[in-house]
């Protein structure tokens, strides 16, 4: 696995995917701001989670949305203050803060959605059906060789 050849970022598959990460990114941060929507993208992350199975343990959606305790905590302090959700103790386990959407964090996600529906297939138009599918079933296997290198 250790190789000592020098590789050319440009050429490597991963570089690209990393770039089109933070473009889509930054896409989606101006597309919520030229809606007035006062949103991130992480926020927006933890919104569309919330819609899907709202009242998750705030532990579960920081190992869902790849991040560490401290930094969902934060995340949730914000999100609290600009009353997209509300924090509340399991009611079998006091230790687990559950959180839940408010019905501002609701609104939000119909503002949103029709948004994210419009930005992917917009960015996605200059491919046709069979690159999308080559591309998906290409990344599939990139991150099935990154999750067998973990757990070697």
């Amino acid at each position: 696995m250790n190789n000592t050849k020098a590789i050319d970022l440009n050429a490597h598959a991963l570089s690209w995917v990393g770039k089109i990460h933070y473009d889509f990114g930054f896409l989606v941060q101006k597309a919520f701001s030229d809606n007035g929507l006062d949103l991130s993208k992480e926020q927006w992350s933890v919104l569309k989670r919330l819609h899907v199975n709202d009242g998750q343990p705030q532990n579960d959606l920081a190992f869902i949305t790849h991040r560490d305790k401290a930094s969902m905590t934060r995340l949730v302090n914000t999100m609290e203050s600009k009353k997209l959700v509300i924090r509340k103790s399991d009611e079998n386990d006091r230790r687990v803060n559950r959180i839940f959407l408010t019905d501002y964090g609701k609104e939000t996600i119909q503002k949103v959605q029709p948004i994210m529906y419009n930005l992917i297939p917009a960015v996605q138009e200059s491919l046709n059906e069979e690159e999308i599918e080559i591309l998906i079933t290409a990344l599939k296997k990139v991150k099935s060789k990154i999750a067998e290198i973990a757990e070697e």
